[in-house]
């Protein structure tokens, strides 16, 4: 294969551990944090060999340049090539002082065991590479990552693509309305713990390697240097984890890996076959859940097969089989229980994903009502139609799971009687000479109104006041609008006599500023006169 690309082992391994974070509990745990620092170990692993194996190829340069007599074109190739590694080093080692700033300051540095103190720290994450201001660390990082993708773009046949993008041209998520609109910073370090902020700097290392061996494998075939076949043999270590308690044991497997630049393999997994670009596999596919042992986590394998020429003529198949792990996927809603909807109001949720980070782009599905995104990852409102409904959460596609809700009708309101604008007290009642005006207000449950504000206005639209004195109505009722003026039953009313208040029609206006009617049956309040 090219002398800048990492082995097909390498890239199993790497894919490994791509496949675990996409589906990664939605609750942060200490399983999962094991899991980010598992996989930000495993991809500097990769940039590391990839870092070799790069060196290999301008070793290779150096040597067809030499052998042609140093001619003054190859030489400039040659000089390209050192360039190349130059700029690739300079930006590997920018990122690596962030990754230690990270670790220092956010996540308290290292403990006896040579693990972060405090992996699960999210807010000095964001204060370091965001900032208040959007002033943070990643918004250099961003230019320089562009600049060097530019550079690096000049020296190849094909423009690579921006290893920095904001959430509107990531093909991710430009389609997230909750993630289009967030910049490369927030995008991948907003509530974004320690362990998984650096693994997203490592997976960064990993594709500038990638960009730096794609360039150095074109400037190698025009020096003639990719006709060498299998010409560099290396011991290789890939080990479960690079740092280990002490007291526990260090496991991993050792191999010898060969690179050839001048062919190009076929390669199948699973029987199917995979794509081939400049001798590497690309592998994507959706992780299938199910047969999830007590703690979660299923175990596949991986079936895979490399097929190439040999110098005599005939191709050649290395199989090979990789384990990987699916973990159960979760989320929390931030009430921490399922709470109860209330039937055609606004139902505010939030179903958040802390452990995820940059990875976590929900969406929201129901059977049972409408779902209104705000535009805020997690948060959304939902207004139910029926008794009882399901809410299935996806995340990038994927199904996570699917809750049940009941739901209740909205509680009826409070009649409260005012008198002259003050609330009448039926213990005491009130002088007949006084009483001017009336008005009755409906009062919403308080836990509702609470719970859904914008739902719980209500207002008595209709009420009818009359006069009564003993078994008989005094005069002519009066027809009110929800409450004014009684003054022309006041003049006949005498101590002893009573008002018959009867509520008529209430109403409520929902979130919409749509006006329906309760249903309240018949309320009649007597006001005593003394």
């Amino acid at each position: 294969m090219a002398g800048g690309k990492e082995t097909p082992r390498q890239k199993m391994i790497g894919m490994m551990y791509l496949v675990l974070t996409a589906m990664l509990a939605l609750q942060v745990s200490s399983a999962i944090i094991e899991k980010f620092v598992l996989l930000n170990n495993s991809l500097e692993l990769s940039s590391g060999a990839a870092n070799k194996i790069n060196q290999e190829t301008v070793l290779k340069i150096k040597a067809a340049v030499e052998k042609s007599g140093s001619r003054a074109a190859d030489v400039a190739v040659l000089n390209q090539a050192d360039d190349v590694r130059k700029s690739s080093a300079d930006i590997i080692n920018e990122i690596n002082t962030l990754k230690q700033e990270i670790i220092t300051s956010a996540g308290g540095g290292l403990n006896e065991q040579g693990g972060i103190k405090n992996p699960q720290e999210e807010a000095k994450v964001g204060e370091l590479m965001i900032g208040g201001k959007k002033n943070g660390k990643a918004y250099k990082l961003k230019q320089d990552l562009n600049a060097f993708t530019d550079r690096l773009s000049s020296m190849n046949p094909t423009k690579f693509q921006s290893i920095a993008m904001d959430g509107k041209e990531d093909p991710v998520t430009k389609t997230s309305v909750d993630q289009r609109n967030k910049d490369f910073a927030e995008l991948n370090f907003a509530e974004t713990p320690v362990a998984a902020a650096l693994a997203v700097l490592s997976q960064k290392q990993t594709d500038i390697r990638r960009m730096e061996s794609e360039v150095l494998s074109y400037l190698a075939s025009k020096v003639g240097a990719t006709d060498i076949k299998f010409d560099r043999i290396l011991a290789m270590i890939s080990a479960d984890a690079k740092t280990v308690v002490a007291g526990t044991k260090f496991k991993g497997d050792m191999f010898i890996a060969a690179s050839a630049s001048g062919i190009t393999p076929r390669m199948s997994l699973n029987g199917a076959g995979v794509k081939v670009e400049n001798g590497v596999g690309k592998i994507e596919f959706t992780a299938q859940g199910g047969g999830y042992n007590a703690e979660g986590i299923a175990r596949h394998e991986l079936s895979g097969a490399i097929s190439f020429p040999t110098p005599s003529g005939r191709d050649t198949t290395v199989n090979l089989k990789q384990e990987y792990f699916v973990v159960k996927p979760t989320y929390q809603i931030e009430t921490g229980t399922l709470p109860p909807l209330y039937l055609g109001c606004a139902n505010k949720l939030s179903i958040q994903s802390p452990a995820l980070g940059a990875l976590w782009a929900p969406s929201f599905t129901t059977d049972g009502g409408e779902i209104i995104n705000s535009g805020q990852k997690g948060k959304f409102t939902i207004v139910p139609n029926r008794a009882q409904l399901t809410l299935t959460v996806s995340n990038q596609g994927s199904v996570l799971g699917t809750d049940g809700f009941r739901v209740r009708l909205v509680p009826k309101p409070t009649i409260e009687i005012r008198i002259n604008g003050s609330s009448y007290d039926e213990r005491r009642g009130i002088a007949a000479n006084t009483a001017r005006s009336v008005q009755v207000v409906a009062l919403p449950d308080e836990s509702f109104k609470t719970f859904s504000p914008e739902d719980a206005r209500f207002r008595v639209s209709s009420i009818q006041v009359s006069l009564a004195r003993g078994a008989r109505r005094i005069g002519n009722p009066i027809t009110l609008n929800g409450g004014g003026s009684i003054s022309s039953l006041a003049q006949q009313a005498e101590p002893g006599d009573r008002y018959v208040i009867e509520v008529l029609k209430v109403e409520r206006q929902n979130f919409k500023g749509a006006v329906s009617e309760v249903e309240m049956g018949q309320i009649i309040r007597p006001v005593t006169l003394n």
